[in-house]
């Protein structure tokens, strides 16, 4: 039986700032954790791939504000910076 994926330590030491600002990137990137695990039956951000994420900025916050888009697009970039990736993405 294996354990469920733990985002909070994935990301522990990554995100820096006040303890709310940590608390809403484990928060977003939970979300999208789970719609991309949804989506496409991956569990864990080190089997993504840029196509699976660009998804979720482009289908999933597409109706959401440009400040709630910003908010998550910073959490991505986070994401990218754990998972070493080179990622660029725009809104």
């Amino acid at each position: 039986m294996s354990k469920p994926f733990d985002m909070e330590l994935f990301l522990a030491g990554v995100p820096t700032g006040s303890h709310a600002t940590r608390q809403r990137h484990v928060r977003q990137a939970r979300i999208i954790q789970a719609d991309i695990a949804k989506r496409w039956q991956l569990k864990t951000p080190w089997a993504w791939q840029r196509k699976h994420v660009v998804w979720f900025l482009g289908h999933r916050l597409d109706r959401r504000s440009d400040a709630t888009r910003y908010y998550y697009l910073l959490t991505v970039r986070l994401l990218a910076r754990r998972l070493e990736k080179s990622w660029v993405f725009n809104l």
